[in-house]
């Protein structure tokens, strides 16, 4: 299982990358093989400012629909527009041409919730 060291992450399987006060926001290697053969992507807040933990979308496979939550509060200002005709990104590289959305963060410190990969790999093992 990759659990890139550089990275955040969140107890909904969601991966963080932040730079300056932009985070770029995609699922985990876990929970994409959780989800399994990811079909669509649907991501309808672009341009909006959402709360930490609010729906910004929703990622469905072939066996399910889930949720997407905002890891972080801030802006949307960037959807991966790959992902409308190959949402098989998700799968065949999460944490790189696999990216969802890009937030403009409203509190960059609000960050030091997220876990790291340790915290993370102890998350996903019990």
């Amino acid at each position: 299982m990759n659990i890139p060291a550089d990275l955040k992450y969140t107890k909904d399987h969601e991966w963080v990358k932040i730079e300056n006060d932009i985070a770029t926001v995609g699922i985990t290697d876990f929970a994409q093989g959780e989800l399994g053969d990811i079909v669509y992507i649907e991501v309808d807040s672009l341009g909006e400012n959402l709360e930490s933990e609010s729906v910004f979308g929703t990622v469905e496979a072939v066996k399910t629909v889930s949720d997407l939550f905002m890891p972080l509060s801030g802006e949307i200002i960037e959807f991966n527009s790959e992902l409308e005709s190959s949402p098989e990104l998700v799968n065949e590289d999460p944490y790189n041409s696999g990216w969802m959305i890009k937030i403009k963060l409203s509190d960059a410190n609000s960050a030091s919730n997220l876990l790291d990969s340790k915290q993370y790999k102890d998350l996903i093992s019990n």
